[in-house]
């Protein structure tokens, strides 16, 4: 799901990094599903570190807790042979439900440093 544009993609002027907004989506449960996801269900983090999801709909923080690490490899341009750029599935914590997530790249942004630290 890589593409170059988002609706909600703005450019920042004088921007001096570009970052991936991205999305968690929900690609699988291989067992008991208990946290009330269901395959499809997504959380997008977008200008570097905004959380956004859809209207009436939740994300169980524990299932997110098991991806943030990832998140700010994931928002930067890796070298190609780093398994950081080929590797986009995380596992939920929990091993009875065995829910498997996707890091998906929804675009590129342009930001300003000092806005942001």
């Amino acid at each position: 799901m890589s593409t170059d544009h988002h609706p909600d993609l703005e450019q920042v002027e004088g921007g001096d990094m570009r970052l991936h907004d991205l999305r968690i989506c929900v690609d699988r449960i291989e067992g008991r599903p208990v946290c009330g996801l269901e395959v499809g269900d997504y959380i997008d983090v977008v200008r570097s570190n905004e959380m956004r999801l859809p209207e009436g709909k939740h994300f169980c923080l524990y299932a997110f807790a098991a991806v943030l690490p990832m998140l700010a490899a994931k928002q930067r341009d890796l070298p190609a042979d780093d398994w950081m750029s080929k590797d986009s599935h995380v596992a939920c914590p929990d091993p009875e439900e065995r829910l498997i997530m996707r890091i998906d790249r929804l675009g590129t942004r342009t930001l300003r440093s000092e806005d942001l630290t």
